[in-house]
């Protein structure tokens, strides 16, 4: 009898019983392929269950699993919640590999066994890179395994209290006949870690491949199946990674935590501020520093700007770390508000260090910035701006004031210029001087220039 097959959305996940050139959920095209029809026998359609009052709920205080590692725990909302299900992507040789097994490592000495599951590299590769890490636990476990269903039974097996699944798209089930990677396979393994971690109160991380947009490889709703989605993003030929956090349970989203690789492994860097203000050059014209922040933290970076005559028709403007979309906004604002032209000028916007930031406190010292750049000024070494800009070039307050101030303060900054709405009796006790400005135009005002 000819197996029944079925056509399934790469993007969204949604079925067909024939192929389609667009999907009629996502609206993307060419995304369905053929897979074959698994009937799933749940042993437990049977089992009733029963509801629970809510009040009468308890919650363990031993709930989590610190890692130790401190940057790794704060994205994590403080640390691995047990009976978790945890997706971590980045691209190859980022480092994601380095930072589980030294996790790997902090939990099996606290907490107890930890099973290390590669579909990808032999048990002799992994031994050498912990042998270039120094770790030698005991209680950490290596695995080299593809089928499901033999990891399974090792973990009943070992018994674990976390389990590293790398990854997620190379592990299969024997009983599909699709290759790993697909969307049935995906959805299963996922869906089979998920039942296994709740069922058993054992946390999993599953590792998933990117695309080359920096997105997770595979249909959108294994996001949606996770409890926790952790992106470990960098450039190869620098020394940071940035670990952030897109979707979190059991914590705060768009948490950060930043890591300088080294030779001996991942370090962290507690002090963010710090990293990517130390290789300032003061004095430079183009330069603004601006406290952003991301997740529960604040910091502060240097937002470059690089302005020079166009040699075409058409200027060039280039953004990296900022949204280009907003960088057009800006340079709207500034020619049509603040009478600044910029028609015949290639701009080029940067936030040093590489880090991206999508915080519209960054407006304003986006325009500034260029602004600087068109009059070949410097601004002042210990001045700070924020703010977010309006159409009608108007400043408008941001969240999160006294944080960014109080950062600023601790990096020994004296001046801010900020939005006059939020400039208030408590903000003004920071120590540092408040200039509140309302348009764009006193904003760019205050900085002296010879013409």
């Amino acid at each position: 009898m000819k197996q029944k097959t079925r056509f399934v959305c790469q993007e969204c996940g949604s079925i067909s019983i024939k192929w389609q050139g667009r999907c009629p959920e996502c609206q993307n095209w060419n995304t369905f392929v053929e897979e074959a029809e698994v009937s799933h026998n749940k042993a437990n359609k049977n089992v009733k269950r029963y509801a629970e009052k809510l009040k009468d709920i308890t919650i363990s205080n031993n709930i989590r699993l610190t890692t130790g590692i401190e940057e790794f725990d704060r994205v994590l909302g403080g640390g691995l919640v047990k009976g978790s299900l945890v997706l971590i992507g980045g691209v190859p040789g980022i480092g994601k590999s380095t930072l589980i097994l030294e996790a790997s490592n902090m939990i099996s000495g606290k907490f107890g066994k930890v099973l290390y599951v590669s579909a990808e590299e032999s048990p002799v590769q992994i031994k050498l890179r912990a042998d270039r890490l120094k770790i030698n636990s005991e209680e950490l476990y290596l695995l080299s395994e593809t089928d499901i269903d033999s990891i399974k039974s090792v973990i009943k097996e070992i018994d674990p209290v976390l389990v590293v699944l790398d990854s997620v798209q190379t592990i299969y089930k024997s009983s599909f006949e699709s290759s790993a990677g697909t969307i049935s396979q995906v959805r299963e393994i996922a869906r089979e870690a998920m039942e296994f971690a709740k069922e058993n109160n054992v946390t999993v991380i599953l590792v998933g491949h990117v695309t080359k947009d920096g997105i997770l490889a595979g249909p959108r709703f294994l996001e949606h199946m996770v409890d926790a989605v952790l992106y470990f993003e960098g450039e190869n030929f620098q020394a940071f990674r940035i670990l952030k956090t897109v979707k979190n349970r059991f914590g705060a989203t768009n948490e950060v935590g930043v890591f300088e690789m080294t030779q001996s492994g991942l370090k962290e860097i507690q002090n963010a501020s710090e990293f990517f203000l130390s290789q300032r050059v003061k004095d430079s014209s183009g330069s603004v520093i601006v406290p952003v922040v991301e997740g529960t933290r604040s910091m502060l970076v240097e937002l470059q700007a690089l302005v020079s005559k166009t040699n075409f028709g058409i200027p060039s403007r280039k953004s990296s770390g900022v949204d280009s979309n907003r960088l057009s906004l800006i340079i709207a604002v500034l020619e049509k508000r603040a009478g600044v032209f910029l028609g015949n000028s290639d701009i080029f916007v940067n936030v040093a260090g590489g880090i991206s930031v999508d915080d519209l406190s960054l407006d304003l010292a986006v325009a500034v910035s260029i602004y600087s750049g068109v009059k070949n000024i410097s601004i002042d070494n210990d001045i700070i701006v924020l703010g977010e800009l309006g159409l009608g070039g108007e400043v408008r307050a941001i969240p999160n004031f006294d944080m960014r101030i109080k950062e600023a303060k601790r990096m020994g900054f004296n001046k801010a210029l900020v939005p006059e709405g939020n400039i208030n009796k408590e903000s003004e006790k920071t120590g540092i001087r408040l200039i509140g400005v309302n348009n764009i135009k006193s904003a760019l005002g205050w900085f002296k220039t010879d013409d």
